[in-house]
């Protein structure tokens, strides 16, 4: 009467049809996940939980619990008002006559209020089983009114109601008709006629009289929150849920049809029961009105109850839920109850039932477009084990439904609705930092898989450009406890490309029971979180550390995305230290460094690898047309101190862009020489690397022009975009000892076969250059102050011939002893560009 009296039979339908084509499409969308496997209680909760993972989960469930308070209040309240429209003393007298012998103030609506709210406790607190009983009792009550009603509108004859209304001056009288059925009637009431209300005094409209009607079709989650009470949760909620939305669906239309046709806008409007007045068994139509709105009532207390339960079951909120936990012998979660119950009484304070509609209605509102949300999810991510048996179901009418649950919280209250949606923001963000971790599985997983393949297919190797290019690392691990310092600063390295850790286990499957490779590999995932590193894992088994760096080069990474660049730490006789032992990550009280890594390889132990097969795998990767950098002395690299000294000076990174083994070949412009300069500069693109200042220094000999070779390199990096300052450093004194040992004068012709080091291995360079001159390079670079924070060198490329590794190994150590953080580095493809 409510709905039809102020918005009209057409506005009435339109609601009827927004309201159940939400709810219709919720209802898929319910039966879809509830079917798909075993069900626990919680209901709604529960399903949500479980599909979108804890932390949408967990903040849903506080929203969905409220709802449900906040249901259980308002149907408590409506039957409050129904006692008084029955029994309270009529407004003006100050005593009652008859059966009007209930007082009517705020307070003592509160009193009746708590006695029926303890009343529904009393049912609830026996358990599951005699709610079912009462219930299904209430029911047979509620179908027995329904049908006198129905009657009535046939069978009793027109009548003038008198109507009783406060007013400011104390009451008045109005008079309602009852006018059986008439064409003139149903005319006068196809139009809406919004009003004041007269329980609070606020004049009606579209939204708010929708916010009212829709809290009467939110039973539909009542069995699904009853969920760990059913024996088949599957079979029942499904067929339950969708016979109840089609039967009241029915007699909702069916009854505004019949009060359109029969009842004037005045007693439709002006007195909410006024069926008691055309009934004829009014004493049966209050009895139904009783027992509807306690069903109700109770329906909403035992569903916040069990999702209370579910969500102290689960621990997402610690101790704050953990007296919800306690249950009766038979397993009741009697706590839960008794919490939801004083809730509950407190909601009641609230008072008016129209007062707290809108927020009950933008609650339900929410957790329906989460249900729907959370069946999207499952259906986009295309899961194999989504295999629900109900399904009349699309992604469309998931998407319908969540348009439609969006649309209407704002068109009811828009306050309300932002106020929910900020209110449910924030407990994701408290529930995302602060509980733990859950073994459901995460949706958002299987729904980035699913994108990834996606844009992954997309990524064509073929359509790569220079432009484009960028740093896709990996790098070579034996042990993490000695690599902890190079591991960051490689991440620094990346620029937003590829990151890799790789490893190398020498064992041989044939001679194992099972993979050994699976149980380390959570401990690696775990430094990577730890060290806060966007890095991926990858390990394997082989015969040797060549071998496996070989299996890795070749199979790590996915389509487009795979490592261009090999990372080694260098191979010298220094002993090893162990960084995660004084990284601040592992070195607070609450965290224990991984005991599932090895310990540091002991001075005095043999290594796991010789000088041949480490210069082999550089060769390797050039093969492979990979670039390589080498690392030396990383783990001596503080960078929390080099990058927060002083400002004046900020730190330096020092570029070496010549092949200093190399003086006869002393260019800047090859691929290698670009592809250190790039590196440089990812390096002070990276963040923590910002402050820094690069220094390119220009290797220069006498008569040589240096300003005009100055002022060439000058307009590289400009053309290049790179900010760096650039040194003239003399040389002569350096490439003079390496002319006296040479067969060739300074400035003569080179040795035949040796113009194009891209195209040629050199076998006889590794010889010619002396350690004499080699000790004096390494001299040359390090004299250059002040000390940088780090140091990148030019790379040469390995001999061809594999005898001369270890003398190739040796002028290496050389060059870089005593340097401090250094990075060799030697390019094989193109990386910078100089066009848009």
């Amino acid at each position: 009467g409510f709905v039809v009296g102020h918005a009209g039979l057409y506005q009435a339908l339109v609601m009827f049809v927004v309201a159940y084509f939400i709810i219709g499409m919720t209802v898929l969308s319910v039966c879809a996940i509830a079917t798909n496997g075993a069900l626990d209680a919680g209901g709604a909760y529960y399903m949500i939980s479980r599909a979108l993972g804890p932390e949408f989960g967990g903040s849903i469930g506080i929203m969905f619990f409220l709802a449900n308070v906040c249901g259980s209040a308002l149907y408590v309240l409506g039957l409050v008002e129904a006692v008084v429209d029955s029994f309270g003393i009529p407004p003006g007298q100050k005593a009652g006559t008859g059966i009007h012998v209930l007082p009517q103030s705020y307070w003592y609506e509160l009193l009746y209020g708590t006695i029926l709210l303890a009343l529904c406790l009393l049912v609830c607190l026996v358990g599951a089983s005699i709610y079912a009983k009462a219930t299904f009792l209430i029911f047979l009550i509620v179908a027995g009114v329904l049908g006198t009603i129905l009657i009535s509108f046939f069978a009793t004859r027109p009548i003038e109601v008198s109507i009783l209304l406060p007013n400011s001056n104390g009451s008045e009288t109005r008079n309602g008709s009852f006018t059986g059925f008439s064409l003139a009637t149903l005319r006068a009431n196809l139009r809406g006629g919004y009003d004041v209300d007269y329980t609070t005094g606020q004049v009606m409209s579209f939204s708010s009289v929708f916010a009212v009607m829709f809290n009467g079709c939110t039973g539909i989650m009542a069995g699904s929150n009853m969920s760990g009470d059913l024996k088949r949760p599957s079979y029942s909620i499904p067929r339950g849920t969708i016979s109840a939305v089609l039967f009241t669906y029915l007699v909702y239309n069916l009854l505004a049809f019949l009060m359109c046709a029969t009842c004037d806008r005045t007693l439709l409007q002006k007195d909410y029961g006024f069926l008691r007045d055309i009934s004829i068994f009014p004493p049966l139509v209050t009895v139904g009105i009783y027992a509807a709105t306690l069903s109700a009532a109770m329906s909403n207390l035992i569903g916040a109850s069990r999702i209370l339960y579910a969500l102290a079951r689960d621990d997402l909120f610690g101790r704050a839920l953990a007296l919800a936990k306690k249950t009766s012998a038979s397993g009741n979660p009697v706590m839960a109850v008794i919490l939801s119950w004083l809730v509950v009484q407190l909601v009641l304070f609230s008072g008016k039932l129209n007062t707290i509609a809108g927020v009950v209605t933008t609650f339900f509102l929410l957790v329906y477009a989460t249900v729907n949300l959370a069946c999207l999810a499952l259906e986009w991510a295309s899961a194999p084990n989504f295999r629900p048996t109900f399904r009349y179901f699309t992604w469309h009418t998931c998407l319908l439904g969540i348009a439609g649950c969006c649309v209407m919280m704002f068109l009811i209250s828009p306050v309300s609705a932002s106020a929910s949606l900020g209110f449910l923001l924030l407990l994701l963000l408290a529930l995302h930092y602060l509980s733990p971790s859950s073994t459901w599985g995460y949706i958002s997983q299987a729904l980035i898989f699913h994108q990834v393949r996606k844009y992954l297919l997309m990524l064509d190797v073929r359509k790569d450009h220079v432009k484009f290019w960028r740093p896709q690392m990996l790098l070579m691990v034996q042990n993490p406890r000695g690599s902890a310092r190079l591991i960051d600063f490689v991440n620094d390295l990346k620029k937003s490309g590829l990151y890799v850790l790789g490893h190398v286990e020498l064992q041989d499957l044939d001679m194992l029971p099972s993979d050994p490779l699976q149980p380390q590999q959570d401990s690696w995932l775990s430094l990577v979180d730890k060290l806060n590193v966007k890095a991926f894992v990858s390990l394997t088994l082989a015969p040797s550390v060549r071998h496996g760096v070989r299996q890795l080069l070749f199979t790590s990474g996915l389509g487009g995305m795979r490592p261009n660049t090999l990372v080694l730490g260098f191979y010298d006789d220094e002993a090893p230290q162990d960084g995660l032992a004084r990284h601040p990550a592992f070195t607070s009280a609450r965290e224990e460094v991984p005991l599932s890594f090895p310990p540091i390889r002991a001075p005095t132990a043999p290594k796991l690898l010789s000088p041949r097969e480490y210069v082999g795998i550089v060769a390797d990767a050039l093969k492979m047309l990979r670039n390589v950098l080498l690392a030396r002395q990383l783990e001596n690299l503080d960078k929390a101190w080099e990058l927060r000294r002083a400002a004046s000076p900020p730190p330096t990174i020092h570029v070496w862009p010549v092949n200093l083994l190399r003086p006869d070949s002393a260019r800047y412009a090859d691929t290698c020489s670009l592809f250190l300069l790039q590196m440089a500069c990812v390096l002070n693109m990276a963040r923590a690397w910002r402050r820094a200042r690069l220094r390119l220094f220009l290797c220069v000999e006498a008569g040589a022009m240096p300003h005009a070779q100055e002022e060439k390199l000058r307009q590289l990096l400009k053309d290049l975009r790179i900010q760096a300052q650039i040194q003239l450093v003399p040389w002569d004194a350096v490439t003079r000892l390496h002319w006296q040992t040479h067969r060739g004068p300074p400035g003569g012709p080179a040795p035949a076969g040796e113009e194009e080091e891209g195209t040629v291995n050199f076998p006889a360079n590794t010889t010619q250059v002396s350690d004499e001159y080699v000790c004096a390079a390494n001299k040359l670079v390090l004299e250059q102050s002040p000390a940088p924070a780090v140091r990148f060198l030019y790379l040469p490329r390995p001999p061809a011939d594999t005898s001369l590794y270890p003398l190739y190994l040796h002028q290496l150590e050389l060059l870089t002893r005593g340097l401090g953080p250094t990075v060799l580095v030697h390019g094989v493809s193109a990386v910078t560009s100089t066009q848009l």
